[in-house]
């Protein structure tokens, strides 16, 4: 059993679905809605260079502050303040994109699709994302991650994150689903407990 001061809350718990969709040998990745950079401290552990863009100052300080310039991995992670929809990346710069809870902080349309044009022939896009549920059809989810949680709760220290939240989200699962399958065919979209889904896709040549 894990200690019970480790670490955890819902976002946490799902990094690895993340990490484990990075593509052997990818060189550039970019964090969407970094927070305070837990993800993109995970993503240097894989990828040589790492850029985290999220547009709340208080997030991006806290994760320069955890990874200054002359750190063993801060200066190959660029925290970026600004807007991921608007700011100046080249296209199809990116081996990875990923993003934890954060697409519904955006317009999800929008979004994707700039994460699609960033990313390279052949990069991966990974996802963790919330969504709102839909009575009766999310019932069972909403129960299991209940208990689920109730679980990790014992066993762990949860960890509130200080990053600004959004709630509820505006799209629901289901149309989360199909938003995917319209603009990133043949992504693989999957509920997950505790009240995220994930959306894992790897770019075509065109």
């Amino acid at each position: 059993m894990e200690s019970r001061t480790a670490r955890w809350n819902h976002n946490l718990h799902y990094h690895s679905v993340i990490l484990d969709a990075v593509p052997d040998g990818s060189a550039r990745a970019l964090d969407v809605g970094c927070g305070e950079g837990s993800l993109a401290r995970d993503l240097r552990r894989l990828v040589p260079q790492v850029t985290a863009i999220d547009l709340d100052q208080l997030s991006i300080d806290l994760a320069r502050h955890h990874d200054p310039p002359h750190h063993d991995h801060g200066a190959d992670i660029e925290y970026v303040l600004g807007d991921f929809l608007t700011h100046p990346f080249e296209p199809a710069s990116f081996d990875v994109i990923a993003s934890v809870a954060a697409l519904h902080h955006m317009d999800a349309t929008s979004a994707l699709s700039r994460m699609r044009d960033l990313l390279r022939v052949g990069g991966t896009l990974a996802i963790v994302g919330l969504a709102r549920s839909e009575f009766p059809a999310d019932l069972p989810f909403d129960l299991a991650g209940l208990v689920t949680t109730r679980f990790h709760r014992l066993t762990k220290t949860h960890w509130k994150h200080p990053s600004p939240t959004v709630w509820p989200p505006p799209e629901t699962f289901a149309e989360m689903r199909l938003l995917a399958a319209r603009l990133l065919p043949d992504a693989h979209y999957h509920r997950h407990l505790l009240w995220r889904y994930s959306l894992t896709w790897t770019k075509p040549p065109p």
